[in-house]
Order: structure tokens, then C-alpha cells, then sequence
């Protein structure tokens, strides 16, 4: 009997009778791609563990009737990773490491075998490298310690030696690589990497052991593979930066434990990532001073406030259509500040070529940023700079006009300790917020005020 043929979304993992040109589950252009459909076989340890999870002997009970327990965490051994983890590892969670090629995944959890193997249990699984590459790379790491190595892709084999060696942390590189027996689909694939999802997170919630996943990216930046694979996991850290920069930011895109967006900083050295404990004095160092075009801001993330330099270049364009770029910022919200300082700054901007960077790979996600752009912006358009001691905090609307940002407190704080003297914010700001003891508040309502009030005088 002929095999059915199934196409699966190689970005959400729906599944479809025929091949098409978009996903209809998650909008997706040419993600679909044919797999041979097979169930998993009922002898398949993948399979005895899914259907044992369940036990059929579960009832429903009252909220009021479970027993909450107690959340174990345990420290890494690295101050930025447990901050990002939300005050450290939680056993029996399932952790997703993704980043790009090159960016510290693997380098990261090798570090963290070495400071906890010598009180916890530690098996490190490797797909992508033998036994003898991952020890060259510990010696040159100085990673080193008393942990167990297992070069397999089985997942079969993998489980069975956990069940044998029953770690208190386990760590899995890659997901990508893992294939399971009961599929006959190729390691990488929709189907591999959910099965083997499900295979880990089964073994982490019933042995109460604590397993990181390292997950590759694609081009969009986002885990290869099912989106579903990020739904399944407890937490998904992201690697950010370039391969080329030194300075590496790891961020929390989701945890069951702690607070999302909470970053982590590290600087890749000859001996692998040195944990960065002061952010902000790392993204100011070296900062031009009496130098047009660039504005400090204070973003929030997390937790944790930090102070970053955006840098803004606007010349006249040789071209029909002006170049516009913008790196560390998201590239619509920059166009639309272009806009409002087109229409409601009065500079004439439109006709010009406009770069936006945020110094030191540091991406914004908040509109905390908006009047720091802007006034980095005008300050390049005018070839006139910025206090030096100015920190500039405030959301900019389509009007024009300037809306006020939470934690203003910790912000003002993180300004003040980092011997800044000056902040213009909103309005509302000096309503809602006293400023710290030789910081001075500068407030304003519209962008051109704004403009005028630290450039103009």
C-alpha cells in the first residue's frame, strides 16, 4: 500500500493534505514542504512516554485542592544568566538557547557545566561535535569539570541514558540534530523536532531534571523549526548581537518563572563570555562627546534599567528615493519619527538620507526611545550637539505630541548614578515623579518643544 503524503508548515508544523503556496494556519509564504506521514509506532519509547505522561488516571480537581509545593531554583554559576532565568534555573524546566551561528549558544552552557558540576549532576548530550572535539573545546575554554559527555542524536539512546545516570541538569545540543525511530523523517524536520520536543519535556517534568535545549535560527531570526517548539518549552532565551561584535546580549522572549524581556550582557573573550555586571558604563564607553547626532536614552528591560547611546546620521541624498536604515531600533517606528520630525518638527528631512544605530548591539524594543531618535535626529539635520549630560526619556505620537513612559523612578536613578545631570521628559513627568538629589527634570509636550529646548538655546 502506497505511503500518504502530508505537507507540513516548516514554520507552525500545520498540517495539510497538499502542497500550497501559504500556510493557511500561520500566513507563511513557501514554508510547506511534503514528509511522508507515519504514526509513531506503539513500541517507540517517544510514544510509551507521551501516552505514560497522561497515565489515564488523572482526574479534575478544585484549584483549592492541589498542592502548589515549592519552586526549586538553583544558581547557574553566572549572575546574567540567572537574572535572565528570573533569580536562576528552575528544576524540571525545559530551557530553549537559540541564536545565531557563531554567537556563544554552546560556548554559554559549557561554562555553565563548569560551575555546577562540582554540586550537581551534570550530562552534556552533543550532536554536532564527537566526545574528543567537545573536550579540546572545554580545555580551551577552561571549562572543565566532573560531568558526564554523550556524543548521541538517538533519542531513544539519549533517554535511556539519562534513566541511567538520572542528572540534575541536562544539556542538549542541538534540537535540530535529535532524531527519533518511530520517524523515518529526517533529523531537522517539523516532525523530527516536535517528537523530540515532546520526548524532552516528558523526560524533564517526570525525572525533575532541569535540560537546556540549544536551538539554531533561521534566517528570520527566528528557532528553526515548528513555532510550536517555543509554546512547548518552559523558557526561550535568545542570543543577540553580531559574530563580529564582542559584546553579546541574551534575552528572555518568554519564561513561565520570571519576567520576559529580562536581558543578561556578556563580552566574548579568548576564554569564552565574561559576564558584564554594569551594562550602561559598557554601552557609553567611549561615547563622542560635543559630537552632533548622537542622544542617551534609558530603556527599561525587565527589571532592569539601562542607559544607551543612539546615534543618528541624516545628509543629503544623491538619489531619487533616500536611503534609510536603522540598526538596534525597529525600522517602521523609525520611519514614522522621520515622519512626525518631518511634519510636525519643521525640519525639512524628507529629501535627506537618514541612518539610525544603537551603539553596542543593543536592540530597543520599547517607545522609551522615541525622544532620544528624535533628538539625535535634529541634532545631526542641524549639526549642532546635545548636552553631554542630557539623557532625553518619552514616547513621541503621531501629533507630535510627547506621552509619558513607566518606571520613570528607576530610571531616574540609573541616570543619576551614572553621573548624568539633565533629563527631559514628558509633562506629565514632574507630576508623578520627583527627581533624585542633583539630577535636574527638563519637561516638555510636543517634539518641537522639545527641540527647541536643547537646541535652541
Amino acid at each position: 500500500m502506497k505511503a500518504k503524503t502530508v505537507y507540513y508548515c516548516t514554520e507552525c508544523g500545520n498540517e495539510t493534505p497538499k502542497w500550497q503556496g501559504r500556510c493557511h494556519a500561520c500566513g507563511s509564504w513557501n514554508t510547506i514542504v511534503e514528509m511522508p506521514a507515519q504514526k509513531a509506532s506503539s513500541g517507540s519509547r517517544a510514544a510509551e512516554a507521551r501516552a505514560g505522561r497522561g497515565g489515564g488516571a488523572n482526574r479534575a480537581r478544585r484549584l483549592s485542592e492541589l498542592d502548589r509545593g515549592s519552586e526549586i531554583r538553583f544558581s547557574t554559576g553566572l549572575s546574567e544568566l540567572d537574572r535572565v532565568l528570573g533569580g536562576g534555573a528552575v528544576q524540571g524546566s525545559l530551557v530553549l538557547v537559540g541564536g545565531a551561528p557563531g554567537i556563544g549558544k554552546s560556548t554559554l552552557l559549557l561554562q555553565l557545566c563548569r560551575h555546577i558540576a562540582g554540586t550537581l549532576k551534570v550530562l552534556y548530550v552533543t550532536g554536532e561535535e564527537s566526545e574528543r572535539q567537545l573536550k579540546m573545546r572545554a580545555e580551551r575554554l577552561g571549562a572543565e569539570g566532573d560531568f558526564f559527555v554523550l556524543a548521541e542524536t538517538n533519542l531513544e539512546a539519549i533517554v535511556q541514558a539519562a534513566e541511567d545516570i538520572s542528572p540534575d541538569v541536562m544539556i542538549v545540543d542541538s534540537i535540530q540534530t535529535l532524531y527519533t525511530e518511530a520517524l523515518t523523517a529526517s533529523p531537522g524536520s517539523v516532525a523530527q523536532v516536535k517528537e523530540c520536543a515532546m520526548g524532552l519535556l516528558t523526560l524533564s517534568k517526570n525525572s525533575g531534571a532541569t535540560v537546556f535545549v540549544v536551538g539554531h535560527i533561521n534566517k528570520e531570526g527566528a528557532i528553526a523549526g515548528p513555532k510550536v517548539l517555543e509554546h512547548m518549552v518552559d523558557c526561550v532565551l535568545y542570543f543577540e548581537g553580531e559574530s563580529s561584535n564582542q559584546y553579546r546580549i541574551l534575552r528572555a522572549a518568554k519564561n513561565r518563572f520570571g519576567s520576559t524581556n529580562e536581558i543578561g550582557v556578556f563580552e566574548m573573550g579568548d576564554q569564552g563570555l565574561v559576564e558584564v555586571h554594569n551594562p550602561s558604563e559598557l554601552l557609553l564607553s567611549g561615547r563622542p562627546l560635543q559630537t552632533p547626532g548622537t542622544c542617551v536614552t534609558c530603556a527599561v528591560e525587565g527589571t532592569r534599567p539601562v542607559l544607551a547611546e543612539i546615534q543618528a546620521l541624516v545628509a543629503t541624498s544623491s538619489f531619487s528615493v533616500p536611503r534609510r536604515n536603522a540598526n538596534g531600533v525597529d525600522y517602521n517606528r523609525a520611519m514614522m519619527l522621520l515622519a512626525v520630525l518631518e511634519r510636525r518638527g519643521g525640519l525639512r528631512i524628507g529629501g535627506c538620507d537618514a541612518y539610525i544605530n544603537v551603539v553596542g548591539g543593543l536592540t530597543l524594543t520599547e517607545p522609551a526611545a522615541d525622544l532620544a531618535t528624535v533628538l539625535a535626529l535634529a541634532s545631526s539635520y542641524r549639526d549642532k550637539p546635545l548636552p553631554d549630560d542630557l539623557v532625553a526619556i518619552g514616547e513621541v505620537g503621531l501629533t507630535g505630541e510627547l506621552r509619558p513612559v513607566s518606571h520613570m523612578g528607576p530610571r531616574l536613578s540609573e541616570i543619576r548614578r551614572l553621573g548624568f545631570t539633565t533629563c527631559l521628559a514628558p509633562q506629565s513627568a514632574k507630576t508623578t515623579i520627583t527627581a533624585p538629589a542633583g539630577l535636574k527634570l527638563l519637561t516638555a509636550r510636543t517634539v518641537s518643544e522639545a527641540i527647541g529646548m536643547v537646541l535652541l538655546r
